[in-house]
């Protein structure tokens, strides 16, 4: 790697963070554009569900890969990889024919974003050394983040109002471009001095388990819940995870250490960030097709009425991280948990005519609680780690987060889509999302009490139990070679 007296920090923060713009404005500009894509390429809601659910999937289950990858491979040139791949798939989404060429270049685009958000972080990290520099670099990443959630709507609502929703992929081409460009300019290539070694299988059974559960739940009206297909379904996915266990657990170096979820913060960061991130897809989707379905907006109304949502992301998903820097994750996380719950319960009566009072206060509880959300996930997963096993547990809430998010599309379609009336679509929508607001209200409730269980004294003894464990049995791997051999 060049000297870090030559890097030039700024730069190569701001490069790291046009990756993470990308794919940030990716997670909810698409959401926005759903009713027309379905309208366009005359497909079903399920259809709409795999739009979302093709890439976040994708995105979550490769995430732990693509960072052992850029440890062996250079960070550099996987975040450029990674870029040019992203870049090429929104060209080939915004030339579908088909829904199902749609998905496919979805699952391409998740591919190259697993390649960099994970990748970029791990860079910043590399050229900011000093903890209270790269604290403030993680903040502006942070705030990078919130941007992208709150410009997402209303730059695909123009778009898709606009020059279509082909569009909302034309932009990315731009910007991936130039972050290739300037990478090769600005950002310092860089190894691990010793990478871990690659698991195959883990990652195969990891795909296995969260395709066939997704695709069971997201098919499961339509063939039947019953049927042999879904029922066979269901089994490869418990037999894949019991399978994973069991691989892991032999491995010297696992794509995920089950000894991990041995730490009760640990465990509940991951529950709580596939809860409170399943409650969050499955919010949106729902209501953006109530905003231009049930109340008739345009796209560029659809998305400039989601804007309370994305300003309190904004506000809060900062002071969420500063909170619990301060006070812990236990407050931020029973806040999220009581916004979330709160911003579902005004929706359970929802209807067509619902005053639009009633609609915004729903919009800031709810972005009180998502914003409220991700810091304290990643600030409780870590907690108690060795250094050396931090940034692993980091990824792993972070695969929680994507996983949870393709999760809630397809548990509340599911939930929802079968109360439609495909010949009064605007008059039965609003009456079909109400058991869905109910679950999403749950989940909420879900992570207050996951929040209050896993940050007692008890749980924070389990946390040390585990780092003393990996600080007995494991040398940190940027420290000694690890063996080569395979269990």
């Amino acid at each position: 790697m060049s000297s870090l007296s030559r890097v030039r920090p700024g730069a190569v923060l701001g490069i790291c963070c046009l990756s993470l713009l990308i794919v940030g404005v990716d997670n909810t500009i698409v959401t926005i554009a759903l009713p027309n894509m379905r309208t366009d390429l005359h497909t079903s809601f399920v259809a709409s569900q795999w739009t979302v659910d093709a890439y976040q999937l994708v995105l979550g289950a490769f995430l732990l890969m693509a960072g052992s990858t850029a440890d062996r491979w250079g960070r550099r040139r996987t975040l450029q990889t990674g870029l040019g791949l992203f870049t090429v798939a929104s060209l080939l989404c915004s030339l579908a024919p088909t829904v199902g060429w749609l998905i496919a270049f979805r699952v391409l685009q998740a591919l190259g974003g697993s390649m960099m958000n994970p990748v970029a972080m791990a860079i910043v990290a590399q050229v900011y050394p000093d903890p209270a520099k790269r604290a403030k670099a993680f903040g502006v990443w942070s705030g990078v983040y919130g941007l992208s959630m709150a410009i997402g709507p209303i730059l695909g609502g123009f778009l898709v109002a606009g020059p279509g929703w082909r569009s909302i992929f034309w932009i990315n081409i731009p910007i991936g471009v130039l972050a290739i460009v300037l990478c090769a300019r600005f950002v310092p290539e860089s190894k691990a001095p010793y990478p871990r070694n690659p698991d195959p299988v883990g990652q195969g059974l990891v795909v296995l388990m969260l395709l066939s559960l997704t695709y069971a739940i997201i098919e499961g009206r339509s063939l039947g819940w019953g049927s042999i297909t879904v029922v066979t379904l269901t089994v490869v996915a418990a037999a894949s995870a019991g399978l994973l266990l069991r691989w892991e657990l032999r491995r010297q170096e696992p794509l995920i250490d089950p000894r991990f979820f041995a730490s009760a913060p640990f465990s509940g960061g991951v529950v709580m960030a596939l809860v409170g991130m399943a409650a969050a897809g499955g919010y949106l989707w729902v209501m953006t097709f109530y905003l231009q379905y049930a109340r008739t907006m345009p796209p560029s109304q659809a998305g400039m009425f989601l804007l309370p949502v994305a300003v309190m992301v904004l506000v809060i998903a900062p002071l969420s991280g500063r909170l619990a820097a301060h006070r812990g994750p236990r407050i931020p996380l029973m806040i999220s948990g009581a916004g979330i719950a709160a911003g579902a319960a005004v929706l359970v009566g929802l209807q067509p005519s619902s005053p639009t009072w009633t609609l915004i206060v729903s919009f800031v509880l709810f972005g009180l609680g998502f914003g409220m959300l991700n810091a304290p996930v990643t600030t409780i997963s870590v907690s108690g780690m060795p250094p050396a096993q931090s940034a692993v547990a980091s990824a792993v809430a972070s695969t929680g987060r994507q996983v949870g998010q393709a999760l809630g599309v397809a548990i509340i379609g599911a939930i929802v889509v079968p109360g439609i009336n495909g010949h009064a679509i605007p008059a039965s929508l609003a009456a079909a999302s109400h058991p869905g607001w109910w679950t999403i209200g749950l989940g909420g409730l879900l992570v207050i009490v996951v929040a209050a269980v896993t940050t007692t004294p008890a749980a924070v003894r389990s946390a040390r139990r585990v780092a003393i464990q990996f600080a007995g049995t494991n040398a940190p791997t940027d420290q000694r070679p690890r063996p080569v051999t395979r269990a």
